[in-house]
């Protein structure tokens, strides 16, 4: 049976991986400016992407990059916590 997209049904999936992203600037102990400037992105960018009340995509090249700064694996930044029932 194929499943239909709903808009916004990984919403939830972004915003965890906003927090991972904030996780692992803390845990380096660097300020937004510092890692977006690491990063060469901007600040606003870096910010928006933490923010939990915003759903910001990050694009595969930022997940490689941040993968890459931490020393986590890229596939970290995508694990969920929670698995969605019926996945």
């Amino acid at each position: 049976m194929k499943k239909e997209l709903v808009q916004g049904q990984f919403d939830q999936r972004y915003i965890e991986i906003g927090y991972k992203i904030s996780y692992c600037r803390k845990h380096l102990q660097l300020t937004q400016e510092q890692l977006a400037e690491i990063m060469g992105i901007s600040r606003e960018h870096l910010a928006a992407l933490e923010a939990p009340n915003l759903v910001k995509k990050p694009s595969l090249d930022l997940i490689f990059l941040l993968a890459q700064i931490s020393g986590r694996k890229p596939s970290w930044f995508l694990e969920c916590d929670e698995l969605e029932e019926g996945n």
